[in-house]
């Protein structure tokens, strides 16, 4: 009777734990920011070209993806969506009405010049929009960020 119901516990386990090997994690979001900041300090073009390369599995995994943003709101480059590139999003809302782009803008601009921000974005796995927290770290003039879908 106790394998029974251990077995029964465990195999409703598996498709949450299944589920959340799918997204990306806080630290996995936070080791693919620090890595573009390395190769952007290192070569610009290189790291642009690469974040915006879908195929680059460094800068595009799962649900995790890089984005840069500079100082202004203007899209530098986004490895998930290029329409936006060249766009300045620093009025764009989510559907709460919350300023992500410019709370990412102020945190960058802050003393820490890194850190979360939670917003709504579409989710490129299951195309849904779903609450993400947003990480960014501040490099030269530009934020360079990628986050977690919750």
């Amino acid at each position: 009777m106790f394998s029974a119901s251990l077995l029964s516990v465990a195999l409703l386990a598996l498709p949450g734990a299944a589920w959340s090997a799918d997204k990306g994690s806080a630290d996995e979001a936070v080791a693919m920011v620090k890595k573009a900041v390395a190769l952007i300090k290192a070569d610009k073009a290189k790291a642009f070209a690469a974040i915006s390369d879908t195929a680059n599995k460094e800068y595009h995994d799962r649900d995790l993806y890089v984005y840069v943003y500079d100082l202004n709101g203007v899209c530098l480059v986004h490895g998930n969506n290029p329409k936006i590139v060249g766009k300045n999003l620093m009025a764009l809302a989510d559907s709460n009405g919350k300023l992500m782009i410019k709370d990412m803008a102020e945190l960058a601009k802050s003393p820490a010049g890194k850190g979360w921000v939670d917003f709504k974005w579409p989710n490129p796995v299951t195309k849904a929009v779903e609450n993400k927290s947003g990480y960014i770290e501040r490099v030269d003039d530009m934020m360079v960020g990628s986050g977690v879908y919750k």
